[in-house]
C-alpha cells in the first residue's frame, strides 16, 4: 500500500527521493512527501493528491540534503490532507511508515496526557512522538528506537532519520516489507526492491522483526531479539525498461499487450522441453496430496477459483478456495497429513494471504507460494516457490499477473493428474502441448480490441452490468465485473449463469448490459439457453465467445465479441483478455484514472 524510500548518502537525495516515489505511485496513494536534513535541521514539503502537486512545492522550495525519506500515502486514520500526509515530524524526528499501529489510540492519550500535542490525524504521528519522548530522556538513537519498537502493536514498516545525526537512517519492519539497498558511499531503504534497486548494486530483504541502522557506508541489521545478524545480498535485476510505459498510453494497456510474451514465459518455466511434460511440484509429493487449500485476495482469488475447476476436473483432487482475509478469522478445520496450501499473491506481501498462509503452516500443512516475487515475503515462508515470472505489474488491475497465474494452476492441474494416475503420459503431453498454444491464442484475442472498444461505447452509459459464465467461465465473469468496478467505477457483479434464474434475473431490463461469457463446450447449451431467458426479458445481452459459438449461438444477442476457437483446457486465459480490454476501454471512455484508480492499492501490506 503506501510506498516508502529513505537515501543516506554524499550527494544530494531530492531528485532521487522523487524518482523513487514515481516508481512506487503503481501501489495507489492519495498524498505524497519527502523531508531531509538541511544543514543539520528537519526541513518537510508536502502535498495531497498526486506526485506532480509535490514537485510543484518543490520546484518553489527545494530540499538540499544528502539524507531523506519519502512517502506516497494511501489514507487510513484520517482524510487525505497536507497536515496528515507523510513524513510525520516531532521535535528532532521525522519519520515515514507503512502499516497500521492497533494501540495508537492507548499510545495517543498517554502522551497527550504528558503534555504533547499533535497536528494530525494519523497512526503514524504517534510513533513520532513516541521516539521523540524516549530521545528526551537522554537515550542513544537506537535504544530510544528499540524501546518505541518494543510498545508497538500492529503491523508497520517505518523509516526514521533525526535532527543531529545527519549520517543515520533507522528502519524497523513488522509485517510489511522493507528492502535494504547497497551502493556505493549511500545506503538505502524501501518498501519495494525494484526502487531500491534502481540505486543500489546489492539488495537485502528484511525478515519480520528485523530492526537496520544505515549509514552512508552500509548498514547493521538486528533481529527481532535484538541480535546482530547478516541477511542475504543479493544482486538486483535490471528492470528499469519494464518500468517505462513504452508507448501505451497506460500500464494497464501495456500489460494487457505483454500477456502472449509474459505467458509464453511463464509456461515454458514450468515445461520439460525434451519430454513435453510439466515440470512442478518436484519438491513436493503430488501423488501423495489428498487436498489443496488455496488462500488468495482479488484477482489472485479468481484465479485460485479457475484453478479449482482444473485440478478437480482433471486431477480428482478436493481443492478449497477461500479468501485469504476471512480464511484464518472463522477457525477453518485443516489436517496437515495429504494438506498443501497454495498462497496465490502477486506481490508476495499480501498481508491476509501471509496470515492465511502462516495459519496453515502452523497446523502442519505443507506450503507453495505462486508469486511474481521470488524474494518476497510469502516465498521467503513457504515450503515451495511457485514464480509466474510474468515481470513487474505496475497497473493496480492485474491483468498479465492474472493469465500467468492461470498459467501456473493449468500446468499445476496436469502434473497432479499425472501423478495421480488421472490421465496418461499421452495425454498429459497433448495437454502442456495444448498449454503451449494459449500465448498465440491469446495475442490474437488482443486483435479483438476494436471490436472491444465498439462494445465499450455502449457499456460506459451504463449504470449496472451483469457478467455470467458456467464452469471456468464463472471465475473469468467474477474478474470481468471485478476489473469494471475497479477502473470504471460502473456498478457489476458476476454470477454462475446457472443462478440467473435463482434471483439475479430480476435485474434484467433494456438498460443492463449483461456480458455472457460462452465458449463452445460442454456448458454451451445451458449457456445458450440463460441467454434465452435473458434475451426474452429484454436484456441486452454482449455474447462473448469463440468461432463455432458464434455460428451456433441463437439470435437474439446484441453483440457477439467473437474470440479464438481454443481448447477448454486455456479458454479461461484466451476468453480473459476481451473483458480486460473491455473495462480498459470503458474507463477511457469514462475518463478514469487507468493505472491508479481511487481508493485502490497495487500491493495490501496490511489486513
Amino acid at each position: 500500500m503506501c510506498g516508502i524510500i529513505g537515501i543516506v548518502s554524499r550527494s544530494p537525495v531530492q531528485d532521487r527521493l522523487i524518482e523513487s516515489l514515481r516508481r512506487l505511485e503503481y501501489r495507489g496513494y492519495d498524498s505524497a512527501g519527502i523531508a531531509g536534513l538541511v544543514d543539520g535541521r528537519i526541513e518537510r514539503r508536502r502535498a495531497a493528491g498526486k506526485l506532480r502537486n509535490l514537485e510543484a512545492v518543490l520546484q518553489s522550495d527545494p530540499l538540499d540534503a544528502t539524507i531523506g525519506i519519502g512517502h506516497t500515502r494511501w489514507a487510513t486514520h484520517g482524510p487525505p490532507t497536507v497536515c496528515n500526509a507523510h513524513p510525520h515530524k516531532a521535535g528532532r524526528v521525522v519519520l515515514v511508515h507503512n502499516g497500521i499501529i492497533e494501540n495508537f489510540a492507548e499510545l495517543r492519550a498517554e502522551l497527550i496526557a504528558g503534555g504533547r500535542s499533535f497536528e494530525s490525524d494519523t497512526d503514524t504521528e504517534v510513533v513520532a512522538q513516541l521516539l521523540d519522548s524516549e530521545l528526551a530522556t537522554g537515550k542513544a538513537p537506537p535504544c530510544a528506537f528499540q524501546s518505541v519498537l518494543a510498545r508497538l502493536q500492529g503491523a508497520f514498516a517505518i523509516v526514521a532519520m533525526l535532527e543531529g545525526e545527519d549520517g543515520l537512517l533507522m528502519g524497523a519492519r513488522q509485517g510489511p516489507p522493507l528492502v535494504l539497498g547497497l551502493g556505493k558511499g549511500e545506503t538505502l531503504l524501501g518498501s519495494d526492491p525494484l526502487v531500491v534497486g534502481a540505486y543500489a548494486s546489492k539488495v537485502v530483504y528484511l525478515d519480520d522483526g528485523d530492526v537496520v541502522f544505515a549509514s552512508r557506508d552500509g548498514a547493521r541489521v538486528f533481529d527481532a531479539d535484538g541480535r546482530p545478524v547478516k541477511r542475504k545480498a543479493q544482486a538486483v535485476p535490471r528492470c528499469g525498461a519494464l518500468l517505462e510505459k513504452g508507448g501505451y498510453r497506460h500500464f494497464m494497456e501495456k500489460e494487457i499487450h505483454e500477456q502472449p510474451e509474459g505467458c509464453q514465459r511463464t509456461i515454458t518455466a514450468y515445461l520439460d522441453p525434451l519430454t513435453g511434460r510439466a515440470r512442478i511440484g518436484d519438491d513436493i509429493d503430488l501423488a501423495g496430496l489428498e487436498r489443496i487449500q488455496i488462500v488468495a485476495c482479488g484477482t489472485a482469488y479468481l484465479a485460485g477459483l479457475v484453478g479449482k475447476y482444473l485440478i478437480e476436473s482433471l486431477a480428482d483432487i478436493p481443492v478449497d478456495v477461500e479468501v485469504a482475509s476471512e480464511f484464518r478469522y472463522r477457525g477453518p478445520a485443516l489436517r496437515g497429513s495429504g494438506a498443501l496450501v497454495v498462497a496465490v499473491s502477486q506481490s508476495g506481501e499480501t498481508a491476509d494471504t501471509l496470515a492465511a498462509l502462516r495459519y496453515c503452516k502452523a497446523k502442519g500443512m505443507r506450503s507453495a507460494a505462486l508469486v511474481n516475487s521470488p524474494g518476497s515475503t510469502i516465498a521467503r515462508e513457504a515450503d515451495v516457490v511457485w514464480p509466474i515470472h510474468c515481470g513487474p505489474e505496475i497497473g493496480v488491475a492485474s491483468t498479465k499477473a492474472f493469465t500467468a497465474q492461470v498459467s501456473v494452476l493449468t500446468a499445476l492441474a496436469v502434473a497432479l493428474a499425472r501423478a495421480n494416475g488421472a490421465i496418461s503420459d499421452a495425454e498429459e503431453q497433448r495437454l502442456m502441448r495444448v498449454l503451449l498454444e494459449a500465448p498465440r491464442l491469446i495475442a490474437d484475442a488482443i486483435n479483438l480490441e476494436d471490436a472491444v472498444q465498439a462494445v465499450a461505447q455502449q457499456v460506459s452509459g451504463a449504470r449496472d452490468v451483469l457478467f455470467l459464465g458456467r464452469g471456468p467461465m464463472y471465475p473469468i465473469a467474477l474478474e470481468g465485473a471485478l476489473k469494471l468496478k475497479e477502473i470504471s467505477y460502473i456498478h457489476a457483479e458476476g454470477y454462475a449463469a446457472g443462478e440467473l434464474k435463482h434471483g439475479p434475473i430480476a435485474l434484467v431490463d433494456e438498460a443492463t448490459p449483461i456480458v455472457m461469457l460462452a465458449p463452445y463446450d460442454s456448458y454451451f447449451p445451458k449457456s445458450v439457453a440463460n441467454m434465452s431467458e435473458v434475451v426474452a426479458r429484454g436484456g441486452k445481452v454482449i455474447f462473448i465467445t469463440d468461432e463455432l459459438g458464434a455460428q451456433q449461438s441463437p439470435p437474439g444477442a446484441h453483440v457477439v465479441v467473437t474470440a479464438p476457437q481454443c481448447d477448454p483446457l486455456i479458454a479461461p486465459l484466451v476468453m480473459s483478455v476481451p473483458i480486460q480490454l473491455l473495462a480498459y476501454h470503458v474507463a477511457l471512455l469514462k475518463g478514469a484514472d487507468v493505472d491508479q484508480p481511487r481508493n485502490l492499492a497495487k500491493s495490501v501490506t496490511v489486513e
